[in-house]
C-alpha cells in the first residue's frame, strides 16, 4: 500500500505521525511527572504544617483557655488548600469539596497520580493534657492543576500542529507542484511534441530537472529532425547514383555497344564480296576486341562503385592495395603514399567495408578538388575508453597538400553520408583543413554491426 501512496500523501502522512508521536511523548512526559510532583507537594505541606504547629503549641499552652485557643487555631488552618488539621478527639468533619471546581481531574487521573490522602498524626500537649493532631493532605487542587495543564498543553499543542501541518502541507504542495508539469510534458514529449517545455519552479533539484527535461526534449527534437534530414539525404544520394550509373550507362555503355554492333555488322557482310578482305577482317575483329576490354573496364568501375572487388575474398589490405593501384595508375603525377599497421587485423564486414569506403571518399575528393602533389593514407589499430568501457577502433588518416577547404566550405553528400554512418555504428568522422591540405580522420568500432 505504501508503494501505491503519492509523494505528497507518504510526506503528509509522515509529518502527521511525526506531530502526534512528538505530542503524545510532552503529554505522557506530563503524566509520568505528575506523581512525583503531587508527591512532592504532599511532603512539603505536611512538614511546613507539622512546623507551624510546633511553633504556636507555646502560644496555645501560654493562652488563658488552651482548648479554646487550639479548637479557633485548627478551625482556622481548616481554610488552607492543601492540608486539613484536626484533634483526633473531635467529631469527624465533613469531607470538604476541592476548589479546583470545573477543573476537577476524572477519576482515573487521579488514582493513576495520588490514588490515597497522607495523613500524619501528631501528638501535642494542651494544658497539661496529652492530646493529638491529625494533619491530613489534599492534593485535589494541585492534581487539578496538573491536568488542567495537561489539556492545555494537548490543545494548544494540537493547534500547533495542526498549523504546521497546513504550512507543511501548503510548501510541499508548491514545491512539488512542478512533478505535474513535468508528467505532462513527458507524456507530450512520448506523443511526439518536442516542443513541450517545462518552466523552473520549486525546490532547486525540481527546477534543475526541469531544465534538463527541457534540454533532452530539444535534443530529441534535433536528433528527429537530423533523422528526417538524414533520411531525405539518403533517398537524395540515392537517387542521385542512380542518375550518376545511368549516365555513365548512357554515356559510355551505349557507345560501346554501338561500336560493336557496328564491327559485327560490318564483319557479317565481308563473306558476301567476291573477295575476302583479311585487312578488314582483322581491323573489325580488333576494333571488337578493343570495345570488348573498354565495356570489361567500365563494368569494373561500375562494381568498384557498388561494391570494392575482393574486400570479402582477399581482405581489406588487398582491397585497398587494389584501389591505391588504381589512382596511382590513373594519376601518376600524385605521390600517394599508404602505411598500414601490421597488428591491423581481418574485423567484420560492416567495418572493413566502412574504412574501404572512408579511404575511397577521401581520395575521390583529393583527386577532384585538391590540387595536391602528395597523399598519405595511414590505418592502424586503437583503443579507447569511452563511457567507462573500452572498445577496440580503427584509425584511418588521409592527409593531403592541397590548398585546402574555404572557410564557408561545406562537405558534400560523400563525406556528409560517411559521417553519418560512423555515427550510426558508434564512430566519429572529423575534417580539419588548413593552408598547407586537408585531413580527414575517421574513427571505426571494430564490432560495428
Amino acid at each position: 500500500m505504501w508503494q501505491n501512496w503519492s509523494l505528497r500523501r507518504r510526506i503528509n502522512v509522515l509529518l502527521a505521525l511525526v506531530l502526534t508521536l512528538g505530542l503524545a511523548v510532552n503529554i505522557g512526559r506530563l503524566v509520568l511527572e505528575a506523581a512525583p510532583r503531587v508527591l512532592a507537594e504532599d511532603q512539603s505541606v505536611i512538614r511546613l504544617a507539622r512546623a507551624f504547629v510546633e511553633t504556636i503549641m507555646d502560644e496555645v499552652n501560654d493562652a488563658p483557655d488552651p482548648d479554646s485557643r487550639l479548637n479557633r487555631i485548627v478551625s482556622d488552618l481548616g481554610q488552607l488548600r492543601h492540608v486539613s488539621v484536626v484533634r483526633q478527639a473531635m467529631p469527624a468533619q465533613r469531607e470538604r469539596s476541592s476548589s479546583a471546581g470545573d477543573r476537577a481531574a476524572p477519576g482515573w487521573f487521579i488514582a493513576l497520580v495520588h490514588p490515597d490522602k497522607t495523613s500524619v498524626s501528631m501528638p501535642v500537649v494542651v494544658a497539661g493534657k496529652p492530646d493529638t493532631l491529625v494533619i491530613t493532605s489534599h492534593p485535589d487542587d494541585e492534581i487539578a492543576e496538573i491536568w488542567d495543564g495537561i489539556v492545555t498543553q494537548l490543545i494548544v499543542g494540537s493547534a500547533i500542529a495542526m498549523a504546521i501541518f497546513g504550512i507543511t502541507m501548503l510548501v510541499v504542495g508548491r514545491a512539488l507542484a512542478p512533478l505535474a508539469d513535468l508528467s505532462e510534458a513527458m507524456s507530450r514529449i512520448e506523443a511526439g511534441a518536442y516542443d513541450a517545455r517545462v518552466k523552473p519552479g520549486g525546490a532547486p533539484e525540481l527546477a534543475a530537472l526541469c531544465a534538463k527535461l527541457n534540454h533532452l526534449a530539444g535534443a530529441l527534437g534535433e536528433a528527429v529532425e537530423e533523422k528526417r534530414r538524414l533520411a531525405e539525404r539518403t533517398v537524395s544520394l540515392q537517387d542521385i547514383e542512380r542518375k550518376e550509373i545511368a549516365r555513365e550507362l548512357h554515356d559510355e555503355f551505349g557507345p560501346h555497344l554501338f561500336a560493336l554492333r557496328a564491327h559485327a555488322s560490318a564483319l557479317m557482310r565481308l563473306p558476301e564480296a567476291k573477295t575476302i578482305d583479311v585487312a578488314a577482317m582483322r581491323r573489325h575483329g580488333q576494333a571488337i576486341l578493343d570495345q570488348v576490354n573498354a565495356v570489361q573496364q567500365f563494368n569494373r568501375r561500375i562494381l568498384e562503385r557498388l561494391r570494392p572487388v575482393g574486400l570479402a575474398e582477399l581482405g581489406l589490405r588487398e582491397a585497398l592495395g587494389a584501389l591505391v593501384r588504381l589512382w596511382r595508375e590513373s594519376r601518376p603525377e600524385v605521390a600517394i603514399a599508404t602505411t598500414f599497421a601490421d597488428d591491423l587485423v581481418r574485423s567484420n564486414e560492416t567495418s572493413e567495408l566502412t574504412i574501404y569506403r572512408v579511404v575511397q571518399e577521401a581520395l575521390t575528393n583529393v583527386f577532384r578538388h585538391a590540387e595536391a602533389t602528395a597523399v598519405d593514407v595511414t590505418i592502424e589499430p586503437l583503443q579507447q575508453t569511452m563511457a567507462g568501457h573500452r572498445r577496440s577502433y580503427t584509425r584511418v588518416c588521409v592527409r593531403d597538400d592541397g590548398h585546402g577547404l574555404q572557410p564557408e566550405h561545406k562537405l558534400g553528400f560523400g563525406l556528409t553520408g560517411m559521417r553519418e554512418r560512423l555515427l550510426a555504428l558508434g564512430g566519429t568522422l572529423t575534417v580539419a583543413s588548413s593552408g598547407t591540405g586537408v585531413t580527414i580522420e575517421a574513427m571505426v568500432p571494430a564490432d560495428a554491426a
